[in-house]
């Protein structure tokens, strides 16, 4: 039998320094913002046949390479679903060829709990009190704006559009939260999406869907840390139309016992979102076999239980995170791929 060939998926990288500044591409120099929008022009081209645009950005211990790794493995998976059982996904009755944007930061520290400590304050740094979400927020309005026309038969798929989605691991969700409050306002334009919710009008740049695996950030951090990722009485909303969806696992030993000796209580890579100024909707990872229905993803905020399938095995001196990382499964590309058929 002829072993099926290969899925190759096209990515681009972008990389900041340790305040969240973007660097001139194989330098330690950063793009001054004044011209920030124009540098990612002129080094970013998504190409005209994608249906789906990804940022990806990665969490913890994870190098250069292996983000760049993390991200295609991912995707190469997704798009491999796809094509052995199309059917499964009827949103995507026009092909899945995903491109991806994969942001490097620099989050590598010694495997302890002081290093977990020292990385997490580091990303609160560059996301909240530095240049991370304003560049991270450039490049999605330069996505947003540079998305192909989906009507145009030579597209097939939106600033109406190629489809947009964030996924993120670990810190890496802190960065994309903060990417998409920072994003600006822009003048009314139709409607995106495929979901239920409403966009705000000011806001018609939309990201289609938000995946985090095992967030490492305060369970509260919705109503604390990005207050103004969803709309509320008296501000807008950020662009946010799709869900924002969230893998927990009970066997995930960093935002379990690190992040609640740090913080004095588990982060939602353990246990999930708590208290949150939107509704929210649970539920567990699916097998491949066994399809999302729309109303289990249709929610601002879904929290996947992954406990049966991110184990990681035991935490040990040279796994001491536990399933945090434990993320690359079928089952991961499968959610991935139903949020990306429901967008539509």
């Amino acid at each position: 039998m002829t072993a099926p060939t290969p899925i190759a998926i096209a990515t681009a990288t972008v990389d900041l320094d340790e305040e969240g500044r973007l660097l001139v591409p194989g330098t330690r120099t950063p793009v001054p913002e004044a011209r920030i929008a124009q540098h990612l022009a002129r080094h970013l081209r998504i190409p005209p046949r994608a249906t789906d645009v990804y940022v990806y950005v990665h969490g913890w211990q994870t190098s250069p390479a292996a983000a760049d790794r993390s991200a295609a493995a991912l995707l190469t998976e997704a798009a491999a679903l796809h094509r052995s059982a199309p059917t499964a996904y009827p949103g995507l009755t026009r092909g899945f060829r995903p491109w991806c944007v994969v942001v490097r930061w620099p989050s590598s520290s010694l495997p302890s709990p002081a290093g977990y400590r020292r990385i997490r304050a580091r990303a609160h740094a560059m996301s909240a009190q530095g240049q991370a979400g304003r560049v991270l927020g450039h490049l999605l309005g330069y996505l947003d704006a540079d998305r192909g026309d989906p009507a145009s038969p030579r597209v097939l798929a939106n600033r109406n559009g190629q489809y947009l989605h964030l996924v993120g691991h670990s810190f890496g969700g802190r960065f994309l939260c903060e990417a998409v409050q920072y994003a600006a306002d822009r003048p009314a334009g139709p409607p995106v999406l495929g979901w239920s919710r409403p966009g705000d009008p000011t806001r018609p740049f939309t990201v289609d869907s938000a995946l985090v695996f095992q967030m490492a950030a305060p369970r509260d951090a919705f109503t604390h840390l990005f207050p103004r990722l969803f709309l509320g009485p008296g501000r807008p909303g950020a662009p946010l139309r799709g869900p924002l969806v969230l893998t927990h696992s009970r066997w995930d030993r960093a935002t379990g016992f690190w992040h609640l000796r740090a913080e004095g209580r588990p982060g939602i890579g353990h246990s999930g979102t708590g208290v949150a100024p939107v509704p929210q909707f649970s539920t567990r990872l699916r097998p491949t076999a066994s399809p999302y229905p729309r109303t289990e993803l249709d929610h601002p905020i879904v929290n996947i239980d992954a406990a049966r399938v991110y184990r990681g095995g035991l935490a040990t001196r040279l796994n001491p995170a536990g399933a945090h990382s434990d993320f690359h499964h079928p089952e991961s590309a499968h959610l991935l791929l139903s949020l990306a058929a429901h967008s539509r």
